[in-house]
């Protein structure tokens, strides 16, 4: 049996916990109580969380209770020069080299109070994430136990970069924290360029190449700074391979405790879910456990059954009423020695998605459904491997393509770039306008509370999750005349045959080219779609978007030194995409998208190849992908048997 509700809870605000270096760091402290006030007289585990978003925010308000009326102590602190804690001001967004040894010392002063039992665990979610992951490369002797969610374990490959290409939704999320930050101390006006700037970030996505001292985040000079690193680096040089923004490398002092690792098919860190999952069952001997749903960044918090347009089914809902007890559970047994063994569970648990109706929702959404599955391992050994090939007219078949097929060409213009319908979208966010119910453009708040301002008015930018692929207004870089994805001129699309019964695809797809380009740089990018026939409820059909990526190709060699192309040179490429779980049911199409931009959801490549974010001008480019016998172009897909 888990712990019972059994007590009330005292509170501490604003504990000001000390670093080896004399910073301290803001803590709000809630411990089980009596009901009639007095502390437990037994010490009790503790629950941590370190946050950058504020540690009073009401995310945590039905999740402290919870614990702390059955027996644990819950600490949620503000990071070094975050909103009430000390520091001197520097903040650089994920990229803080200072995180694992604060956390460290955090665990360590949690462990030494007279009302802590010893044993500390940690959770939470995207930076808060991070952060987990960077105290435990410190190996905190009392950290007990872990649940990591839906955070990158390498910011190169996961977050402020992908596929050698620039996320511009991280520069979205760069303004969310300039908002509160030390820097802006003082300064009303400079919060209300950061506002400004908010309640247009469609636009300002727009406004590339971006330059120093020429977007909002001048008032904020350390994430000012961040953000030309993330744009400028493209290479992964010195600067990428610290620790604070690539753990992977030093996996190897990771702690040996036991850890949950939860994410979402269509969060953008759901490939560096998995493989932190890998290391850890690998290297370690605690038990270590995965958690993938059907969601977006943080949708296991969401009340909705549906991520974007698509409706993955009522039994994908956690919310913190499944969420809680699920943590609770592991951290009964690592840190209160509850007799309960979830380490006997299945170790992996998947979310399957694709097994619904096809239909339309009452709500007006697609009937995707889905079902949760265990599993003994990841990847799961029954895989088997099924690789299709491109053809020329489209076809995406088992059999070779002929020795004289034509290769197939369109142009990218970059001023026109494929608009990115839903996706792996994180931290794409706006703040609304007045006309939409926001706050007035002149009001600016205190601050320490700007951050809550923005927080109560927040919209995506760019909507994540599966959507129908269809250009419309409400897509940023969407221009009329709005038209299907695939009838683009400047995308090729491949399709199976209609499926004679229904194949689960679960794992990473991959993808290999033979291309080509008249220009030095270019981006190819690739885009797996469930493909639904028209019906009475959707006339064009259901292109559903499960997931995407892209590579830039001046890195198609090596992420550490860039090669630019030689045109009219063919170049063989494999592109991996982030793993996903989908039934295509019997009469739908597994779909390929090819094409050169997703834009927000990537930077558009200028095509010139010159400097990153440095470039002078732009230029179309006449790409190719070939599909002969010779240069056979192809998809390998993960099939369940």
């Amino acid at each position: 049996m888990t712990s019972q509700p059994l007590y009330g809870y005292s509170i501490e605000k604003d504990v000001m916990v000390p670093m080896r270096d004399g910073v301290r760091l803001a803590t709000d402290i809630y411990r089980p109580a009596h009901g009639d006030g007095r502390p437990l007289s037994s010490p009790s585990p503790v629950l941590l969380v370190r946050t950058s978003y504020d540690k009073s925010a009401p995310e945590w308000d039905d999740v402290w209770p919870y614990y702390t009326r059955r027996g644990y102590a819950f600490a949620v602190q503000d990071l070094r020069s975050r909103f009430r804690s000390e520091g001197d001001g520097h903040y650089y967004h994920t990229c803080n080299p200072w995180e694992g040894v604060d956390g460290y010392d955090t665990v360590e002063w949690l462990a030494a109070q007279e009302w802590s039992n010893g044993k500390i665990g940690t959770l939470g979610s995207s930076h808060r994430a991070i952060v987990q992951t960077q105290l435990a490369l410190e190996r905190p002797p009392h950290l007990a136990a872990m649940w990591v969610e839906a955070g990158p374990t390498n910011i190169y490959a996961h977050e402020a970069r992908e596929g050698g290409a620039m996320s511009p939704q991280m520069f979205a999320a760069l303004h969310l924290h300039a908002l509160d930050s030390h820097e802006l101390r003082g300064n009303p006006d400079g919060a209300k360029v950061i506002l400004d700037a908010m309640r247009n970030m469609g636009e300002e996505f727009g406004k590339v190449p971006w330059k120093p001292g020429e977007t909002a985040l001048r008032v904020t000079p350390d994430l000012e700074k961040t953000l030309f690193d993330y744009y400028y680096r493209g290479e992964y040089d010195e600067w990428w391979s610290q620790e604070c923004c690539d753990q992977e490398p030093y996996f190897d002092r990771h702690a040996d405790v036991p850890i949950v690792v939860a994410g979402g098919w269509y969060d953008a860190f759901v490939g560096a879910t998995c493989n932190y999952y890998v290391e850890m069952n690998r290297r370690n001997t605690s038990p270590a456990r995965l958690i993938v749903g059907p969601w977006c960044h943080g949708g296991m918090r969401s009340e909705a059954s549906w991520h974007g347009q698509a409706d993955v089914g009522i039994n994908s809902v956690w919310t913190n009423a499944i969420y809680n007890p699920e943590r609770l559970k592991w951290f009964d047994r690592w840190l209160k020695d509850e007799p309960h063994q979830p380490e006997l569970d299945p170790p992996v648990r998947l979310y399957v998605m694709g097994t619904g109706s096809g239909g339309k929702t009452q709500r007006g959404h697609l009937d995707h459904g889905g079902y949760w599955r265990d599993e003994n391992e990841w990847p799961i050994a029954r895989t088997g491997t099924r690789r299709l090939y491109l053809h020329g007219d489209g076809a995406m078949l088992d059999e070779a393509p002929a020795d004289d097929a034509a290769p197939l060409e369109y142009v990218f213009d970059p001023e026109n770039p494929v608009p990115s319908v839903g996706g792996t979208l994180v931290g794409a966010f706006r703040v609304l306008g007045p006309e939409e119910g926001g706050p007035p453009e002149d009001f600016v708040p205190d601050h320490l509370d700007q951050w809550a301002l923005a927080r109560a008015n927040l919209a995506e930018a760019v909507p994540a999750g599966g959507w129908h692929q269809v250009e419309g207004p409400q897509w940023a870089g969407a221009k009329e005349p709005y038209q299907l994805l695939c009838d683009r001129d400047d995308v090729l699309v491949f399709r199976t045959e209609p499926l004679e019964k229904d194949t689960e695809i679960t794992g990473e797809i991959e993808v290999s080219l033979w291309v080509s380009s008249d220009a030095t740089d270019t981006d190819f990018t690739v885009k797996i779609v469930d493909e639904q026939p028209p019906s009475g409820d959707w006339p064009e059909g259901f292109h559903l978007n499960l997931v995407d990526t892209v590579l830039r190709m001046r890195y198609r060699d090596s992420w550490r030194e860039e090669k630019l192309m030689t045109p009219g040179e063919v170049y063989p490429i494999t592109i991996k995409l982030w793993p996903i779980s989908n039934v295509f049911k019997a009469g739908h199409r597994i779909r390929l998208d090819v094409s050169s931009s997703n834009y927000p959801r990537l930077d558009v490549n200028p095509n010139t190849g010159e400097p990153m974010g440095r470039h002078t001008h732009i230029r179309k480019a006449r790409n190719t992908v070939y599909v002969d016998a010779e240069r056979p172009s192809s998809v390998t897909l993960p099939v369940i048997k």
